[in-house]
């Protein structure tokens, strides 16, 4: 049976999937609450796509299907401001939401199982050689350690995350689980855009 659990749920303009790096800047009292709940006990915070609203302000409306994220390394350089990189873990569904007092949304959410990992199908090896050269070019320390060049899930999510593909697209990768048709799709876009791979 699916785990399940209580978390805060940071509703953002952006999608992350497992395993991704995730840099934020926290400003937002109900969000350094939470940063600080996170931090002192050691718990995850859930990362959803805003399905409607905005990222500051009323509580947005986030899509049902997000991922789990914990506080990798954090600074507070003054009060009143955290700056952290959040590392994506697992894939969830709301099951529940509400929202607190402070205007922090709160949500009942099952975890999906660990995928089994894939390893990278050759048709594919061009993407991880691709991915390889991106991260010569940008440095190691901008991906989560360690490098799995050899695992279709993470080549296809590091480069979904790279890509300028739509949002919609890259939700619908996350509740997609599928890392072969998630290389199928970043294959694709890149041929439409007649990038040489």
């Amino acid at each position: 049976m699916p785990a399940t659990l209580e978390i805060p749920i940071f509703p953002l303009g952006t999608v992350l999937y497992p395993g991704g790096l995730l840099p934020l800047r926290i400003f937002e009292q109900r969000y350094l609450a939470m940063t600080k709940s996170c931090i002192r006990d050691d718990t995850p915070f859930g990362v959803c796509l805003i399905r409607e609203g905005a990222e500051v302000g009323t509580a947005a409306v986030p899509h049902a299907v997000g991922c789990t994220a914990r506080i990798a390394q954090w600074d507070m350089p003054h009060l009143g401001l955290f700056q952290l990189s959040a590392q994506g873990d697992c894939v969830f569904r709301i099951l529940e939401q509400w929202t607190a007092k402070s205007g922090l949304v709160q949500a009942q959410v099952e975890l999906d199982d660990p995928p089994v990992p894939l390893p990278l199908p050759q048709e594919y090896e061009e993407l991880g050689a691709l991915l390889e050269r991106i991260i010569a070019k940008v440095g190691a320390s901008r991906f989560p350690s360690p490098t799995r060049l050899d695992l279709a899930g993470w080549v296809a999510y590091r480069l979904a995350e790279l890509l300028p593909l739509d949002l919609d697209t890259k939700q619908r990768l996350l509740e997609g689980r599928d890392p072969i048709a998630a290389l199928r799709e970043v294959k694709g876009f890149l041929q439409s855009r007649q990038i040489a791979l």
